[in-house]
């Protein structure tokens, strides 16, 4: 136990270092060559450490309804800025869908009506934010690994890609807005679920409403908010910047195991 927390308060206090850095102006941590090739090692050894050392099935620690933290602060955008996404919130979301594509054998364009009809799981957990806080929801939501076995999994899928309705900068390629970025073993895991509740309610806005993933043994920023498509993809090098995620294009790894 003693490993695992240690090891968590390093990942969370080396997050907060490189985001201190970055906005301090120290870019070149994230731009120079030898730091990126180290960081892409660490990253390799964290991954394949957690993965050998525990089974891809082993669970992050669940809580009590007692442990619930009286505030969770909202991580990421608060509300994203576009009007398509500000008249689906007026709507009540009843006009949104989730489209899952790609390399699948049948896509899925499903309302969140069709997702709340679909077997469900309720879990407390922790999320541990890059920026140093951490807090304890209870979330429900659709195993993400029954919609993977409903669309079917083409042989030469390897990772899902989270497509999120937030837009952090504009950018003339696209980058800016939010994506995330998980693979096979981290899709079937028995707690990656896609949450439409928390707390015993629908989930709200600043928490990613109308669907967010939780992929629970990873860090904050890859539980990605505003949900509107995952594609099946057999890489991620061709989106934006190719590392995996909008935070992975600037720097952070993308294997966020805690």
């Amino acid at each position: 136990m003693t490993i695992r927390i240690n090891r968590r308060r390093f990942l969370i206090g080396a997050g907060v270092t490189a985001s201190a850095a970055a906005l301090s102006g120290c870019s070149w941590l994230t731009e120079n060559d030898s730091v990126q090739r180290v960081l892409a090692m660490a990253e390799r050894l964290t991954m394949g450490s957690q993965r050998f050392l525990l089974s891809d099935q082993a669970l992050a620690r669940e809580f009590t309804e007692a442990d619930l933290s009286p505030v969770f602060k909202s991580n990421g955008t608060h509300r994203p800025d576009s009007e398509a996404y500000a008249a689906l919130a007026e709507n009540n979301f009843a006009d949104w869908r989730l489209v899952v594509d790609g390399l699948v054998e049948q896509p899925l364009s499903l309302s969140l009506a069709d997702l709340k009809k679909l077997p469900s799981q309720t879990q407390i957990t922790r999320h541990d934010c890059v920026e140093g806080w951490s807090a304890i929801g209870k979330w429900t939501g659709v195993p993400v690994s029954l919609l993977m076995m409903t669309a079917g999994l083409k042989p030469d899928a390897r990772y899902l890609v989270f497509h999120c309705a937030d837009e952090y900068e504009k950018t003339l390629d696209g980058s800016g807005q939010y994506y995330e970025s998980i693979d096979l073993v981290d899709a079937f895991h028995p707690q990656t679920i896609l949450a439409y509740g928390m707390n015993g309610e629908d989930l709200a806005v600043p928490h990613g409403a109308p669907l967010r993933l939780r992929v629970e043994r990873q860090l904050g920023y890859k539980q990605a908010k505003y949900l509107m498509r995952i594609e099946v993809v057999d890489s991620f090098a061709r989106f934006y910047r190719g590392k995996g995620g909008f935070w992975e294009d600037r720097g952070y790894e993308w294997y966020a195991g805690i």
